[in-house]
């Protein structure tokens, strides 16, 4: 139902297709808003994490390919699709998703880095913030706008990344 659109979602209809009253959805969730939230936190748990296998550029590209899958294969897509566009204007919404489903997923990302860090493979002064961003952010543009999620895509994102914070090394 939030698939098919957020403004479009009535907790009566929610009410209806589990067959339900109204006031049971209420006494669980005091709003669409809360409704669509619950179930963004189902379907985006348990984090993907990336498993350290002693290779910076496998991991980075591990990290962009189940941001990819998330988006496209996964009941998380379509819905995550159909509220992007209320995170800005639904603090709510936005705010509480933010503080545990981005933050979360950050973090995962952001241990790449620091591995990649770790190893000598990327500067030490590689803004962690900032790479984690360039690795995510190109998925749900693409997402938002259009454009193929492929392999060769999440390789190029992952090529240019490492080209951009390549450690500089001394032979």
């Amino acid at each position: 139902m939030i698939k098919d659109g957020f403004a479009d979602l009535r907790l009566e209809h929610v009410a209806a297709h589990a067959g339900v009253g109204k006031a049971t959805i209420y006494r669980r969730w005091s709003s669409k808003g809360a409704l669509a939230l619950a179930l963004l936190m189902q379907l985006a748990a348990p984090p993907i994490a990336i498993e350290d296998v002693g290779d910076t550029r496998a991991e980075m590209l591990a990290a962009v390919t189940s941001a990819m899958r998330a988006v496209t294969d996964t009941p998380f897509g379509p819905v995550i699709r159909a509220l992007l566009s209320q995170f800005a204007s639904n603090t709510e919404l936005g705010d509480a998703f933010r503080a545990s489903v981005v933050q979360g997923r950050r973090g995962d990302v952001a241990r790449v880095i620091a591995r990649g860090i770790d190893r000598g493979d990327l500067r030490a002064d590689a803004d962690v913030d900032l790479a984690t961003e360039l690795l995510v952010a190109p998925v749900y543009y693409r997402l938002m706008f259009g454009g193929e999620l492929s392999q060769a895509f999440a390789e190029r994102v992952v090529d240019a990344v490492l080209r951009g914070y390549a450690a500089v090394r001394v032979t």
